[in-house]
């Protein structure tokens, strides 16, 4: 393929992928964009106090992602929630041009790169949102961008570039600063694995007992029957490991399924990932990007959160085939698979089988080893088609057909998202802040004093509106590891699923109000309870003030 036909295909794909951003990306804010914007207010306003202000608990705060949230606070305060619609548009697009660029970069195949890049974004719809998560996704890609420059060119900026994105994911989401190094370890035991192979150290090792025992003999002049025997076994050892190097060899040249991909520059990258390992020290957050993970993992909050949970692959099926088409290609086909690729996606799909959050990871960075898997089984069956296809999609009949295609696809997801409004108030209790913050603003309450319950999904808006609150959605911040043995997530977890008695709770922390769904199991007993007298209500919620509180 020459030049002028990949800058063709690159014009194409990257203007396709920009038309498919703008349709993925949501205009409906998520629970974490809420407490992102305060949490970056309250950063640039007051630095990184390690407080948390907006819980009426007096908790510890570690603030893991305080960068991203500065960032998007700025920009809420010059253009709002417009402004924060427009960044997911421009994160979401800046992903699939990386992903696009990278993977081509990888397999040199830039009409499957721009196909799999589309199939990608589509089916991580779901995670992209105005969090942190979305930035860290671009890191990722540009990691393996920067891993696999450095291996094929040795060039010293893509080295220099792993160290940035280090230091970038320690400061913008510390939660996820080991994948860094989970991305790193396919190259580096692959590495590892083929010197090991190539020490041959079980000969090693044999041969020089043989020569020890001889010399030992020859030395004493003693046994000259035993010498000739074990110089017999010496020369033996020989010609059985010349005859195993040539097998091996013979095994390496013409592989059955897994081949090696000798690359000597991984020793170097060891070096680096030792390196990018310090930028986790350059963060105002302390030993965040060390210890965060550890302590979330540790806890209970990963039990009790979807988006934790681990994969029951009947009821993902865009999982569920994914495996499928993977086991498809390497069992019926004479496709070959190089061992890192296997390590990467054997241990991106386990993680996604463990989590349903690392799904979007076996997507993003396993989308450019099933790409070349897909490329290398089209390259044995069919190489003449995919020339063709590639000359008929650059002409211009083809780039019409194909942008008309994007357009159409992007229009009917758009579509389903046409009327969203940037506060879903059905999952959000508009309102009812609305009028707490009139009743605050009239005297009738007093945040000083006000220890309101709420339910974990809508606490986030409730800070974001300046409402003290008992729960929101960073869960990692009401769990005994990151607050000193308070326990307050687990305790949501019983009153709302009503596995303890709400009233002992609510004695318990001084409860002086409740906010609920109106369709909870909770509201069931308090619209029944007389110490709760109903202050508001409507369609999905429902605030009560307790009337006995004791002091």
């Amino acid at each position: 393929m020459n030049k002028k036909t990949k800058m063709k295909i690159d014009v194409l794909a990257i203007i396709c992928i920009i038309i498919f951003g703008i349709a993925l990306a949501p205009k409906t804010l998520q629970n974490d964009t809420f407490y992102t914007i305060k949490i970056g207010e309250h950063i640039i306003q007051n630095g990184i106090d390690r407080v948390d202000p907006f819980s009426w608990h007096d908790l510890a705060y570690t603030y893991p992602h305080w960068l991203y949230d500065v960032c998007i606070y700025l920009i809420y305060s010059v253009a709002g929630m417009v402004g924060i619609y427009i960044s997911t548009i421009a994160l979401t697009c800046v992903l699939g041009i990386a992903l696009y660029v990278t993977n081509n970069k990888v397999n040199k195949k830039p009409l499957f790169s721009f196909i799999f890049t589309i199939v990608a974004l589509y089916m991580i719809n779901d995670f992209i949102a105005a969090r942190a998560q979305l930035v860290t996704y671009i890191l990722f890609v540009l990691e393996i961008l920067c891993i696999e420059g450095f291996l094929d060119t040795k060039k010293i900026r893509y080295a220099i570039g792993l160290p940035i994105i280090a230091l970038l994911i320690a400061n913008m989401h510390a939660a996820v600063f080991y994948f860094f190094f989970i991305l790193m370890l396919p190259y580096i035991a692959e590495y590892l694995l083929i010197k090991i192979r190539d020490s041959h150290l079980i000969y090693k090792f044999r041969k020089k007992l043989l020569e020890r025992k001889i010399a030992k003999l020859t030395k004493k002049n003693k046994s000259p029957e035993k010498v000739e025997k074990l110089q017999n076994n010496l020369a033996i050892l020989e010609e059985d490991f010349v005859d195993l190097k040539a097998r091996l060899q013979k095994r390496e040249d013409k592989p059955y399924k897994i081949k090696l991909e000798r690359r000597t520059a991984v020793k170097w990258l060891i070096l680096i990932a030792i390196i990018c390992f310090a930028m986790g020290l350059l963060t105002p957050i302390g030993n965040e990007p060390y210890t965060h993970i550890f302590k979330l993992m540790s806890g209970n909050t990963t039990n009790n959160i979807s988006e934790h949970q681990p994969i029951v692959l009947v009821e993902h099926t865009k999982e569920f085939s994914i495996i499928v088409v993977l086991l498809a290609l390497l069992i019926f086909t004479d496709t070959k698979i190089s061992l890192k690729d296997f390590f990467m996606l054997g241990g991106l799909l386990l993680l996604s089988l463990m989590s349903r959050r690392q799904y979007s990871m076996l997507v993003i960075i396993g989308v450019i080893p099933f790409t070349k898997l897909v490329c290398g089984f089209l390259d044995k069956y069919d190489k003449n088609g995919i020339d063709e296809f590639t000359a008929m999609l650059v002409n211009w009949k083809g780039k019409v057909v194909t942008i008309v295609l994007i357009v159409f696809c992007a229009f009917a997801i758009y579509s389903t998202k046409m009327d969203d409004e940037y506060i879903n108030t059905s999952s959000y209790p508009v309102d009812a802040a609305d009028f707490i913050l009139a009743q605050e603003e009239h005297g009738d309450l007093d945040f000083n004093t006000m220890k309101m319950y709420n339910d974990y999904n809508y606490g986030s808006y409730l800070l974001y509106r300046g409402i003290p609150v008992f729960i929101d959605s960073r869960a990692d911040l009401y769990s005994p590891e990151f607050n000193e043995g308070k326990d307050i997530f687990s305790d949501y977890i019983n009153i709302s699923n009503l596995s303890t008695f709400y009233e002992d709770k609510f004695e318990e922390y001084g409860i002086t109000h409740v906010m609920a769904y109106e369709n909870s199991k909770l509201n069931m007993l308090l619209k029944r309870d007389e110490n709760y007298e109903l202050l508001y209500s409507d369609d999905r919620f429902v605030f009560y003030e307790r009337k006995t509180v004791s002091e």
